[in-house]
Parts: C-alpha cells; structure tokens; sequence
C-alpha cells in the first residue's frame, strides 16, 4: 500500500497538474482564437475596401487596384486575391507572390452569396470568403493570407505554456512532497508519545501543543481516551483487589475452621456448631459470587442480552411481593401519577431480569436503611422518557460519600453496620446505562436519600436508531 506521505504528494500533484493544465489550455484557446478573430478582421477589412473600389467603375481599374494592393502596408505576408462573378468567373487577381493561386471548394462562392462571409483555410493560410451586399455589385470576393506575426506568437506562446505546465507540475510534486512532511509530523510525534504509553505509563498524555488546530483536537481526543482508559484500568484493579479480599476472607475462615476441627476428636455438639459457621460462609460465598456474576453480565454491551419489549409499570408492580420475601417487614408503596393513555409510552426495550433486578436493589437498599423500612416508588412519563423514583426516610448519604456510592465495593462510612458488598448501587449504575438510561441520586443526612431513574421509551430508541 502507498504511504500517506507519497498519497498527499500524488493528489497535491495532481490537483496542480489539472489547474495547470485547465489554465494553460484556457490561455493558449483565448490566444488561439483572439488570433483567428483578429485575422478575420483584417482579411474581411480587405475584401470590404476591394469591393467598395469595384463599386465605382468609374475609377476601377484592376492595375490600380493591384497597386494599391502591392503598397498597403499589411502585417500578414503572402496575401491573395480572387474575384469572382455570379457565374464563377475570375475577374480579379492578386498575390503577393508569383504564381502563387488560391485553393479553395468551388461550392463556397454559392454558399457565400446567400451567407455573406465564409472563414475557411487554404493550406497555410487564413482565408475568407464575402459577398458585398450591394445591389449594383454581385461579385464573390476571396482573399487569404498567411499570419506570420501571429503564428510565430502562437508558437512562442505554446512553447511557454508547455514550460511552465511542466515547470509547474514538477515544481507542485516537489512542493507536494515537502509539504507531505510537515503535514504528516504532528502525526509522527503523536505515533511516538502514544508507543510511549502502556499499561504500567497511562499517565502519560500526549502534549497538544497551544495551536487549536485539528491536530489539537485529535491530541485532547485522544488524551480523553487515555483518561477513560487509565480510569478504567483503575476501577479493574481496584474490583480485582476488592473481589479478591471479599473472597478470600470466607475461604480462609472455612479453611481456618475446617483445620481447628480436625486437629483432635470433638463432640457432635462441637462439629454442628463448626459446620452451622462453615454453612454460613458458604452462603455468603455463594451469594457474593452471585453477585459478581450479575456484576458482570451488566458490564458487557446489550448486543449479548435478550431484549424485549416491556411494560415499565408491570415490572414495577412486582416490587411489594418481591421485597416482602426479602424481609417481612420491608414495605413498597407505589404511586403511578399521570400516566398516559397510550400504551406505547409505558415500554421500554431491556433485558426484564437485569432491569427488575436494578429496580429491586434500590428497592430494597431503601427498606433496609430506613427505620420504617418503608420505600416509595414513583413512576412518571415526560417527553417519551420514563422516570422512575425511589425514596425512603432513611439516615441518607454522608455528602463526601455521594461521588463515590457507584463505585464496586464501595460501602459508605454510615453503611459498615448493615450487611452487603458494596456492588448493589454499582451494579444497578451499569444496568440502567446498559439499557440507555440515566441514574442520579439526591440525599440529605438523617431525612433520606432519593434515586431518579431515566429511560428512554421503546418508540425514541428505534428513531435513533
């Protein structure tokens, strides 16, 4: 494949190649035919003097009017002329040189007589054919010559224009070439910094430069994208240490347990209690795992899930029976306000397990940091977008707290008495932008905490789409 900087040099060079060439051709067709129109003129200029002398027979005479002819200073050399009737007979003759004769179509003089004035060539020469429009003088006048001067210029000319076309083209692909470089070497020391940058040196960023140009703009992009990155990096390293620590400590409780019990005989009373304590980390181990397997379900793409079409205020209505078998004193009280009368601004497009999954963890966060462990639900709809609120009277969210809740194994400061892993607000962040959607929260310590949901309805994704 072509390097860029060779593809830049061949369409610069070719872009000039046609302007020159567009130019150069303009400039030689405008001289050309300025050329033929000036010899044009001055021919016909000719043949109107000719036959103006020949209208007065008094004075016309064809050795003076050769005379005339041999003295008038004229800038095209060899010049001609014939005379004809209206039966085609030669009845005047002039040349500048001896036997010099005038070829031409015998047709011409009845096409003249109808058209006044024929342009035509003869060899070498520029030639005309006029017919008077006098009706006392029915003769058919040619005269040609040969433009010396100006073709001599036209051949001048053209040779200058070739000179430059090439001159030009040679001169644009060099051009081209330098230029290529220095267009391409932002490129090159953007290449360097990035081959620079890896894993272990993300904060590295590439320098911008203080010209907001597009180079610029693909730098500071680029550096976003490092951002994303080294964040993302970030938040991997974090989830792995955490996982790896949640895991390990039931693992090395069982396995601390399991190795007391077997260092001598015990009593049956002793075991149960060793196995009711192992059964206990064992459950915990099995629902983090679980946990984790949602956790990372949710952080693909949509492309892997099924999506259907779903009633947002069926899911929600699942919510009182759902969290009741949670805990028996865990209550939802649900408000639809103002719904509208077409069904169509109900449905979402989503996976129905990982969104009532989302739904119910901020459900049931809300009963279990409430001391009424009462939650309230609110759905509304406004401009084709499904809002769903979840609130509680509860001890709220600490304010230094707030920028970090949607963070994996995050647990607040007013949290560590409750049980949990701190993937559940984590978890429902991923779910809600997995289908589209937004997730805020609002809180204010010791009156509670709200959580606002924004979905897109079914009908705005498939327009954007």
């Amino acid at each position: 494949m072509m390097p860029v900087r060779l593809r830049i040099t061949a369409l610069f060079g070719s872009i000039v190649f046609v302007l020159l060439a567009l130019v150069c051709g303009a400039v030689f067709y405008f001289y050309y035919t300025n050329r033929e129109h000036d010899s044009k003129r001055r021919l016909t200029n000719r043949a109107i003097t000719t036959a103006r002398l020949m209208q007065q027979p008094e004075i016309f005479d064809p050795k003076l009017i050769q005379k005339i002819d041999s003295s008038t200073a004229f800038t095209m050399k060899e010049k001609i002329m014939d005379v004809y009737d209206q039966e085609g007979n030669l009845i005047y003759h002039y040349s500048d040189l001896p036997n010099d004769t005038l070829s031409f179509n015998p047709g011409i003089i009845d096409e003249v007589q109808h058209k006044k004035t024929r342009y035509f060539k003869s060899g070498e020469k520029d030639a005309i054919a006029y017919s008077p429009s006098s009706p006392n003088l029915h003769v058919v006048i040619l005269t040609a010559a040969y433009d010396e001067e100006g073709l001599a210029k036209l051949a001048q000319l053209k040779i200058i224009l070739w000179a430059c076309f090439f001159g030009g083209v040679v001169a644009a692909f060099v051009a081209g070439y330098i230029f290529s470089e220095r267009l391409l070497r932002p490129v090159r020391k953007i290449t360097d910094d990035i081959k620079d940058i890896s894993a272990r040196n993300l904060a590295r960023r590439i320098n911008t430069g203080v010209v907001r140009d597009e180079w610029f703009y693909l730098s500071d992009t680029l550096n976003q994208l490092l951002n994303r990155l080294q964040e993302s990096f970030e938040i991997q390293r974090r989830f792995i240490a955490n996982a790896s620590h949640e895991l390990s400590t039931p693992l090395t409780a069982i396995s601390s347990q399991l190795e007391v019990s077997l260092q001598k005989n015990r009593g049956a009373d002793e075991y149960r209690n060793t196995m009711e304590s192992v059964y206990q980390d064992v459950q915990y181990l099995s629902k983090l795992t679980q946990t984790l397997l949602e956790f990372a379900q949710a952080s693909g793409d949509a492309g892997g899930l099924e999506i259907e079409q779903l009633r947002i205020d069926e899911i929600l209505m699942q919510l009182p029976a759902t969290v009741r078998k949670l805990n028996e004193a865990y209550s939802v009280s649900l408000a639809f306000d103002d719904l509208p009368e077409k069904e169509e601004q109900l449905i979402v497009s989503g996976n129905s397990e990982l969104l009532f999954s989302a739904i119910k963890n901020l459900v049931s966060n809300a009963c279990k940091y409430s001391s009424d462990h009462k939650a309230f639900v609110k759905l509304m709809v406004e401009s084709e977008r499904i809002i769903i609120t979840i609130s509680d009277n509860g001890k709220g969210i600490p304010e230094a707290d707030l920028p970090y809740i949607f963070q994996p194994f995050y647990r607040g400061g007013n949290t560590w008495e409750e049980s949990g892993f701190g993937l559940g607000l984590s978890l429902c962040s991923r779910i809600i932008k997995l289908h589209k959607g937004e997730m805020s929260v609002s809180s204010e310590a010791g009156k509670g905490s709200v959580f606002t949901i924004s979905l897109p309805t079914a009908g705005k994704i498939a327009r954007i789409s």
